[in-house]
């Protein structure tokens, strides 16, 4: 139940419910909270949020109920926020940078700084010393060593005057480094794994020539190989070490899927692993020893699997209070015994909730967008359809409030990767669609992942092909059910979903009256090739979804919009950010000058500062003010 907002520094402005959909630019803007994380004694929250106009953390008292710090991240974009003591937060951010001496290619630089509650400043880790840059890899690892509270962050130095991955250790008192715990090798991609005493247990070593994986588990001063395995596609992944500290739990491919190896620390021999129930699950992990205690798994809703019953029967008692509603575990203090979570669905909107299993009270701290009620969430719904194969393909179809599911306007919103999917919480872009009268139906499409291993290899191969008619069967098949109005559909998408949103107006013509892409792939071959010119070998990933072993196959043009646009005849609105180094903006700035040149309709957005994802506040609401305004000047919802 909603108890009110604990603390003062949370309380946001909020329009009152009423008849009218929440304004657009609600839809539009970062969300208004974000990243809780709670300090191991539960004392303290830290969270993301916007203060005048600039993204910023705050740190509330939970006790006092109000802000006693503040860290204002402005232009940098935040990716990870956790307490490393009671003291420390973690912050990583990220910004897109050339580093000269480095790459010499413009890409996102992470760093983290470490933030004292007890001086209000904040440290740079790595940012001292001379043999190292203090860009980091992934997130640290936060570990209390002989007393000291230490982060150990994976990182670059330098040998013989290139750059090489290391395991660095920072004494988060003093933020500088204590020492270089390992040097990688630099013809392999090297991860570590420290366990609860500041140890290294295991490393990972990825050799891109060979495509093949190891792990290798520490014995005294050396390694020695527990499992190695070919892997140019999927890799293995650690899980984490198990609850007793004795083994190790990964991840790994066989037999056309992904399956849970378990091996000892102390002689590496392989041992039964618990079963997982799914692919791509994700670690639980206990807040103080950073072992394993379960997994996060992804189904048509979040999973949560503990090996012990008591945490179990915990945590389904939590999900039981929020009934109908998708309930994701956000971050708990060092006991477990308090917890935020975040909610979505048709009773709570999306927020977030912090819950005392102590008292068996739920506080709640706010919508994760400002301005949008409970009452303003559409309905989502899970549907199944056979697509022209009888490939059964799930999808997620939102329908707009207050109307009636008959003869509506849709729009057509194919994710992004392709190897990845769409997840069952509060979509901001599915969700303001439908706040303008429009269904929106997104097609998880072969090739998806996280609905099982047949699902996710039916697309290998089908770039193009059977991975684009998925969608316009599914218009085919709501039209059929009368939902919506065959005639009324067009189709928008960002990065692979930009992709279809092209090959949708020239591959698969006559389905669609508009098309939007945002950061989306024109033409298939100059991307690989820009990716081989950059990491000397384009994306076999994306290689194998398009059927090709080679960047400069001719066949990569059967695919590409780009050479299909005699075939277009309906109006496309390009959008692309300036600083996209996943899809770089010449993708977009081509497709719009063969448009042209072809006397075809085009519109093109570009947005400046704006990375992949739509990071920033200004240009996210450019890009869904310019999206809704073509939709409806070329398929009104009325």
């Amino acid at each position: 139940m909603r108890l009110g907002q604990i603390c003062a520094g949370i309380l946001l402005a909020v329009w009152s419910a009423a008849a009218q959909a929440a304004p657009l630019e609600a839809y539009g803007q970062l969300p208004s909270l974000d990243d809780f994380t709670i300090s191991p004694d539960g004392k303290n929250l830290a969270y993301v949020t916007n203060v005048a106009g600039k993204r910023t953390v705050l740190i509330n008292a939970i006790d006092a109920g109000k802000v006693i710090a503040g860290v204002t991240i402005d232009d940098q974009k935040l990716r990870d926020l956790t307490w490393a003591d009671n003291d420390h937060l973690l912050i990583t951010l990220s910004v897109t940078h050339t580093v000269v001496g480095a790459t010499g290619w413009r890409s996102e630089r992470y760093m983290t700084q470490s933030y004292s509650l007890a001086t209000h400043s904040a440290d740079v880790l790595l940012a001292h010393g001379g043999y190292q840059m203090n860009i980091v890899r992934g997130v640290p690892q936060s570990r209390m060593v002989d007393g000291h509270s230490t982060a150990f962050v994976e990182g670059y130095t330098f040998v013989d005057h290139s750059s090489v991955e290391a395991l660095f250790a920072a004494d988060l008192a003093s933020g500088r480094i204590n020492h270089i715990v390992e040097i990688g090798t630099p013809e392999h991609s090297t991860e570590w794994l420290v366990d609860q005493n500041g140890e290294i247990a295991a490393r990972t070593e990825y050799n891109d020539e060979l495509k093949s994986w190891t792990l290798k588990i520490k014995h005294g001063a050396g390694y020695t190989v527990a499992y190695s395995v070919s892997a140019p596609y999927e890799t293995p992944a650690v899980i984490g070490i198990m609850p007793d500290g004795k083994s190790i739990l990964i991840e790994a491919p066989e037999n056309g899927r992904m399956v849970a190896k378990q091996f000892s620390l102390a002689n590496d021999a392989a041992e039964t692993a618990p079963d997982l129930g799914g692919d791509g699950v994700a670690p639980v992990t206990d807040p103080v020893t950073h072992r394993l205690i379960g997994t996060m798994r992804l189904n048509t809703n979040v999973e949560y699997v503990f090996f012990n019953p008591a945490d179990q029967a915990a945590w389904n008692g939590l999900a039981r209070a929020f009934p109908d509603e998708n309930v994701e575990l956000v971050s708990w203090s060092g006991d477990r015994k308090i917890v935020v979570v975040r909610v979505d669905g048709r009773r709570d909107g999306s927020g977030f909730f912090m819950v005392d299993l102590n008292t068996h009270k739920a506080s709640f701290l706010g919508s994760t967008y400002a301005g949008i009620e409970p009452a303003d969430a559409a309905e989502v719904k899970l549907l199944t359809y056979a697509a022209a194969d009888g490939t059964r393909i799930p999808a997620y179809l939102t329908l707009p409030n207050g109307r009636a599911p008959k003869g509506l306007p849709l729009v057509v919103l194919p994710h992004g990767g392709p190897q990845s999917r769409d997840m069952p919480e509060f979509d901001w872009l599915s969700q303001a669609l439908a706040s303008r009268g429009y269904a929106v139906l997104q097609p998880q499409f072969r090739g998806s992942y996280g609905f099982g291993w047949p699902l996710y290899a039916a697309g290998f191969g089908e770039w193009g092909r059977k991975m684009q008619t998925d969608l316009s069967d599914g218009v085919r098949y709501l039209a059929a059910q009368g939902t919506i109005d065959a005639k009324r559909v067009c189709i928008v998408g960002a990065s692979y979903g930009g992709y279809a949103a092209l090959a949708g107006a020239t591959l698969d013509p006559g389905v669609y009256r508009c098309a939007v892409s945002d950061s989306g792939v024109a033409d298939t071959q100059t991307l690989l090739q820009w990716q081989r010119d950059r990491d000397r070998t384009p994306d076999i990933y994306t290689m194998r979804y398009m059927g090709v072993a080679s960047a400069d196959d001719a066949k990569l043009s059967e695919i590409s919009p780009l050479h299909h646009v005699a075939q277009e005849t309906i109006p496309i609105l390009l959008i692309h950010g300036k600083d996209d180094t996943v899809v770089p903006i010449d993708q977009s700035e081509a497709m719009a000058a063969a448009l042209t040149a072809a006397g075809k309709p085009v519109t093109f957005l570009k947005l400046d500062r704006e990375d992949h994802w739509l990071s920033n506040a200004e240009t996210r609401q450019q890009m869904l003010q310019a999206t809704v305004a073509f939709l409806e000047a070329n398929n009104p919802a009325n």
